[in-house]
């Protein structure tokens, strides 16, 4: 089935120049095709559209799997928030006193992994130990990529926010979007990157992976 993915802003990849009313083309897990809404529909007239509110971009990556999935528990909402609050736990003391199984440490990262959709993340670089936290990030869609090697020691600590540390949007990109490539992409209600670095991932409306719809914003 062939999928128009369509906003008021499309922007492919780094140093790309922005298309307005931009579109990406889906067959399957693949990019089909990239270029204007309008003749693109009017190429592929039994495409179903989804539209999309400000910019769409590809798909965005986080560095530190280890830490952010095997060395900080995030709380089950809504039954350990009274016990644990709300905010993810880290710490070797801290995470010593919750003796976490390997079942829970399963459950958090699966529950961390939303929270990575649903700002746009496609991918996640880093070595995971815990197999249950291998197949939470496996069966949600992520990409495991490799830690990045000479990471200077001024690099930001790993973050949930995919912005966090970089001087532009583009920085956090993964990949480009073009025909036959992936599709694997974001859209995001800012106006244009510079919106979306100002205001954050959490404007993210919709996550696509191998062309599924893994977030949308309710």
């Amino acid at each position: 089935m062939l999928t128009l993915h369509t906003a008021d802003l499309l922007v492919t990849g780094p140093g790309a120049v922005p298309l307005p009313g931009g579109a990406v083309l889906v067959e399957g897990d693949r990019i089909a095709a990239v270029g204007a809404y309008e003749a693109l529909a009017e190429r592929n007239p039994h495409a179903r559209t989804r539209r999309w509110p400000g910019v769409l971009t590809p798909g965005l990556a986080v560095r530190g799997a280890d830490v952010l999935l095997e060395r900080t528990y995030y709380p089950d909402d809504p039954y350990e928030i009274a016990e644990l609050g709300a905010d993810p736990i880290s710490g070797a003391e801290a995470l010593d006193a919750l003796e976490l199984t390997e079942v829970r440490w399963g459950n958090s990262a699966r529950r961390a992994t939303q929270k990575l959709l649903s700002r746009g993340v496609v991918a996640i670089s880093g070595r995971l130990r815990v197999p249950a936290v291998r197949t939470a990030v496996t069966r949600s869609g992520l990409a495991l990529l490799p830690a990045p090697t000479g990471a200077a020691d001024g690099s930001p600590a790993p973050s949930l926010d995919p912005f966090a540390g970089r001087e532009t949007a583009a920085a956090a990109f993964h990949g480009s979007l073009e025909r036959g490539g992936p599709a694997r992409f974001a859209a995001f209600d800012a106006a244009d990157p510079d919106a979306l670095l100002a205001r954050g991932a959490t404007t993210c409306v919709a996550t696509v992976i191998g062309g599924r719809l893994l977030h949308r914003r309710r």
